[in-house]
């Protein structure tokens, strides 16, 4: 499974697809230079049990750390794994 990355400056998505049909996809939206806000996660059932939703927040998470920005998020999913996922709280915008 490939997670693509998709961002056009004002909004983004980390996402899978297969057979091009999307079956998962965790959005964001800038705010200004230094912050996005997850607002979604959506995960087919297709794909339900196998952490995808959890690899899709890493790959946030990663490019929050190599972009040194911070994260809020405002999806109940992201939130959940933000208070579970004590080593990922560091791009946590507190």
């Amino acid at each position: 499974m490939t997670i693509q990355h998709e961002d056009n400056g004002k909004k983004g998505k980390f996402f899978v697809t297969e057979n091009g049909t999307q079956l998962a996809s965790m959005t964001y939206t800038w705010v200004g230079t230094e912050r996005i806000i997850i607002d979604h996660t959506d995960v087919s059932d297709v794909l339900r049990g196998k952490n995808v939703g959890k690899q899709l927040l890493m790959k946030v998470v990663e490019m929050a750390r190599e972009k040194g920005i911070f994260v809020i998020p405002l999806c109940p999913f992201a939130n959940s794994m933000f208070k579970k996922l004590r080593d990922i709280q560091d791009v946590l915008q507190g």
